[in-house]
């Protein structure tokens, strides 16, 4: 005959784990209180995790398309076009200075088309990886985050394409462009801030999937993309300026065109965007708590 206490069942053993919680030496997973501290050491021990979720995004996003990675640069070189064909031939709008109007646009194109493209990924992402956050644990912020980062792949394709452009037209970039990665950073810090808050709100309010289009849409006429920020009346600059992507485009344009009357990042875009970010991480904070029940 067994010894009985050999014998026991898993579960009889698993009840001496919850009677007596000082032999227990499971992992106990609670849902965050309050502001909280940010998991970033949590994060940083999952980074695999966001390797993994952004290869598989760049592995599948072009997979069943007939031209693949082609629309990484097709994109911005029609949207370049439509825009010198209807906003310079047609109705008359130019660069502001001597810069031809296809090199001024596209400057601008690169890094609006990674805002864009990264902010309706990042509004979308909890929804869309509803069953990864349903079933296991992990720091909800990798989420939103690896939606951010696959946009870098595109913006270098696209960059190479933009020097080609230079080299025709025959200007040169100083050392400035050097400090390009700052820029891409805040542009990457803008991104990841309202994205936080789409995709935070996007799993309890499904209209945050119709609206952000249209958010998209009306930014970007609110960024100097299409025009030259001469175009502004001075009363307004001020205003017009408490946009983070004017201070990102303007400094895109002043590097690479080497032009310095288009003007740069300026504080007060820099505050909004770090206003943004640290806003989102704290609702996105307080609301993870509920994704795994309302996803």
């Amino acid at each position: 005959m067994k010894d009985p206490v050999k014998s026991r069942p898993f579960a009889a053993a698993a009840m001496d784990n919850v009677l007596n919680p000082e032999g227990f030496s499971g992992v106990v997973i609670q849902p965050s209180r309050g502001w909280g501290g940010l998991p970033l050491g949590e994060v940083w021990r999952f980074r695999e995790l966001v390797f993994f979720l952004v290869w598989r995004d760049l592995k599948v996003r072009y997979r069943q398309s007939v031209l693949g990675a082609l629309w990484i640069i097709i994109q911005p070189l029609v949207t370049m076009a439509v825009f010198s064909l209807i906003f310079n031939r047609f109705l008359g709008i130019d660069s502001g200075n001597d810069v031809p109007y296809p090199v001024f646009s596209y400057t601008a194109l690169l890094p609006w088309m990674y805002f864009s493209n990264s902010l309706s990924r990042c509004s979308n992402s909890l929804v869309g990886n509803a069953a990864l956050i349903s079933k296991i644990y992990f720091p909800r912020l990798i989420v939103p985050l690896s939606a951010v980062l696959p946009g870098l792949v595109d913006f270098l394709i696209a960059f190479v394409i933009l020097l080609g452009m230079l080299l025709y037209y025959g200007i040169w970039p100083g050392w400035a462009i050097l400090t390009l990665p700052l820029l891409l950073l805040l542009a990457m810090i803008t991104t990841l801030g309202v994205g936080l808050w789409l995709s935070a709100l996007n799993v309890q309010y499904r209209d945050v999937q119709y609206i952000t289009p249209f958010l998209i849409q009306v930014w970007m006429y609110a960024t100097p993309i299409i025009y030259s920020t001469s175009r502004i009346p001075e009363r307004w600059l001020w205003l017009y300026n408490l946009n983070p992507m004017v201070g990102v485009v303007q400094s895109f344009r002043r590097i690479l065109l080497n032009d310095q009357s288009f003007g740069g990042v300026s504080w007060p875009s820099l505050a909004i965007a770090l206003v943004i970010l640290v806003s989102g991480l704290i609702y996105f904070r307080q609301t993870e708590r509920i994704f795994a029940d309302v996803v």
